[in-house]
């Protein structure tokens, strides 16, 4: 696999409207541990997951981007975090199906909203936990494997998605998620936290993407690679304040969003939002 030639940046980047499904977090709540961020005996505040939430979503609108609402079902409180629901490309939808029993309903639930909406729906064969582990680029298909997705669900993804897939290793269970460790800015442009992953996917990155953001392991710590872009705007944790350095220096216009309730779930932007992708 040979490199690619450098890549001149633009100087003024631009957005592209986007589509996004979400869930509000109405049922919010650690009541069990499935990653390392989740400590059922520390205490939530719905309430703040709302308002939190609800940020979020009208900052999205207010950038010009669409946000239909998911009702959340009872009993589900990871629900909010729709990005691991399915993913779509090109109008097709590859549906979740979980590793966990805990998160297993919520499969079913994105699916019937889709079908409802129009939308043809495969239902996975193997395990894989949607846009959690499936990053949509301009060209590819970057999928994570090693803690939830199974790397045989990666044939699937290609095969119903119509786009190739490139299958990374998550080696820290930290970043359980590939959108833990690793965000879509542009086309083709990316960015990781290389400790993140094993030493021969560390090399992959290298090869495609000579030219990507590096984070730290402090700005990974603090979900800052748990982001949405839409080419020019990059909503992401505030605290990842050298990310957002980097960032800015690219030309890109970084906006802090605070979701630190969420986190206690090990979810920030990235998670709640799912890219409804149409022809």
């Amino acid at each position: 696999m040979s490199a690619p030639a450098a890549v001149a940046r633009p100087t003024r980047r631009e957005s592209r409207p986007r589509r996004y499904l979400m869930c509000p977090p109405t049922h919010f709540d650690v009541t069990y541990s499935i990653n390392p961020w989740m400590e059922p005996e520390k205490p939530t505040d719905t309430a703040l997951a709302v308002a939190q939430w609800d940020r979020l979503r009208n900052l999205l609108v207010g950038l010009g981007h669409e946000v239909n609402v998911i009702d959340p079902e009872p009993g589900l409180p990871d629900m909010v975090f729709a990005a691991n629901g399915a993913t779509v490309v090109d109008g097709r939808v590859l549906s979740a199906r979980f590793r966990h029993p805990q998160r297993a309903a919520e499969a079913p639930a994105y699916t019937s909203w889709f079908r409802a909406h129009g939308y043809p729906v495969h239902e996975a064969e193997h395990v894989n936990e949607g846009e959690g582990d499936y990053l949509v680029t301009g060209t590819r298909i970057l999928a994570g494997s090693g803690f939830r997705t199974e790397p045989s669900a990666h044939a699937e993804a290609e095969r119903v998605l119509g786009r190739p897939v490139v299958g990374l290793e998550l080696v820290d269970p930290r970043f359980y998620h590939l959108d833990t460790a690793l965000a879509v800015l542009d086309t083709d442009e990316i960015m990781y936290f290389p400790g993140a992953f094993s030493p021969d996917s560390q090399r992959i990155l290298r090869q495609l993407y000579p030219d990507a953001v590096r984070a730290s392991e402090e700005d990974a710590a603090v979900f800052g690679l748990n982001a949405v872009s839409d080419g020019r705007h990059v909503l992401l944790a505030p605290q990842a304040v050298g990310l957002i350095d980097r960032l800015t220096a690219r030309g890109f216009a970084p906006i802090g969003v605070d979701l630190s309730e969420l986190l206690k779930s090990g979810g920030s932007v990235k998670c709640c939002t799912l890219e409804v992708r149409d022809r």
